[in-house]
């Protein structure tokens, strides 16, 4: 699937999938105008400081909009905190999930009957529409009024406060980690005064993280990988998808392997010449799907067109969605991933 700038940019925020002027994209102030029993008994207000902009929410959104981007972290973040009463239009969807139910509840979501304009997401006119009073973007690109979108400050004058996930600030995906993930957990808890959901969330992921990590810690071996996504086109070489830096590279480490192309771009993905990738060790490919059916043919194939790497004489390949992207479920790839290649560790 050939991706269009846009497309391509949310992914790598979700990667995110795939920005930080904000590091982790927000803290919470105090706001001395309210008075400190009622600020105590009800959550609010609470002020956000994301991006630059200062956001302040009174009570929690009830209309929230959630722009497309390529990305399932906002969606799938506002799904497992159990605010999907809370969305009046989603444009996220993956098609696929490590989280059993996910992508149909996400299927089942209103989409506001939105017609997406030439960069594949929400217009400010329509926008305007859903009126929203919460809406939220992977990156700043989500809130440029050069792409035909409302803006932060457009938002800010019929009454919606926004939000730019973690990283997507400076859209530059490639520091991301999975600490991103968690702020933006806490960040959608405090905003929906939800915040020990999310807390609980956090400490179950970090758990099972750490206990995949010490039973890994201990192997000779740390296999070299190749992520990519299957059936997609990026860029102008055989291998355009190919990931290099990121949030991906933080779950292959605590999963106890390394990414074989890690150095092979400073962004987010490297664009590869089939010579350059038959030229690398690669003992594992992880094989990441984008609305693709059937990911495991397309690794199978890609096997069989290397087959001097040592995952195609051992058959190793892992397949994952979106538990590879910033989101609330990075430590399923960590599992999956770690039991595939350290399964006498298990």
């Amino acid at each position: 699937m050939s991706m269009y700038r846009p497309v391509a940019t949310a992914l790598a925020a979700a990667l995110c999938l795939l920005t930080a002027a904000c590091g982790s994209s927000s803290e919470v102030t105090a706001s001395g105008s309210t008075t400190g029993a009622a600020a105590s008994k009800s959550g609010y207000p609470v002020t956000l400081d994301n991006c630059g902009e200062k956001e302040t929410f009174e009570k929690a959104p009830d209309r929230v909009v959630v722009m497309n981007g390529a990305s399932v972290a906002e969606v799938s973040t506002l799904l497992s905190l159990g605010l999907q009463d809370k969305i009046v239009a989603n444009q996220q969807s993956y098609g696929m999930s490590e989280v059993p139910g996910r992508a149909e509840a996400i299927r089942k979501l209103p989409t506001g009957d939105v017609q997406l304009n030439e960069a594949y997401d929400i217009p400010r006119e329509t926008m305007f529409g859903l009126r929203p009073d919460l809406v939220l973007s992977v990156t700043t690109y989500g809130f440029d009024e050069k792409n035909g979108f409302a803006t932060r400050e457009q938002l800010k004058q019929v009454g919606a406060n926004s939000y730019v996930s973690p990283q997507g600030c400076d859209d530059d995906p490639s520091k991301m980690t999975v600490a991103d993930s968690y702020q933006l957990l806490r960040d959608m808890g405090k905003i929906f005064n939800v915040s020990e959901r999310a807390e609980k969330l956090i400490a179950a992921s970090e758990k099972n993280i750490a206990a995949v990590s010490a039973k890994v810690k201990g192997e000779k071996e740390t296999p070299k990988v190749m992520v990519l996504f299957s059936n997609m086109s990026m860029g102008s070489n055989d291998f355009s998808s190919v990931v290099a830096k990121g949030i991906i590279n933080d779950i292959l480490a605590k999963a106890g392997a390394s990414n074989a192309f890690e150095n092979a771009s400073g962004t987010t993905f490297a664009d590869l010449s089939k010579e350059t990738v038959a030229a690398t060790d690669v003992d594992a490919v992880v094989v990441i799907a984008y609305n693709d059916p059937d990911p495991a043919a397309y690794a199978e194939k890609l096997l069989k067109e290397f087959p001097q790497w040592p995952a195609a004489r051992n058959n190793t390949y892992v397949t994952v969605s979106d538990s590879m992207y910033l989101g609330p479920s990075n430590d399923l790839a960590v599992e999956k991933i770690a039991k595939s290649l350290h399964p006498d560790a298990f």
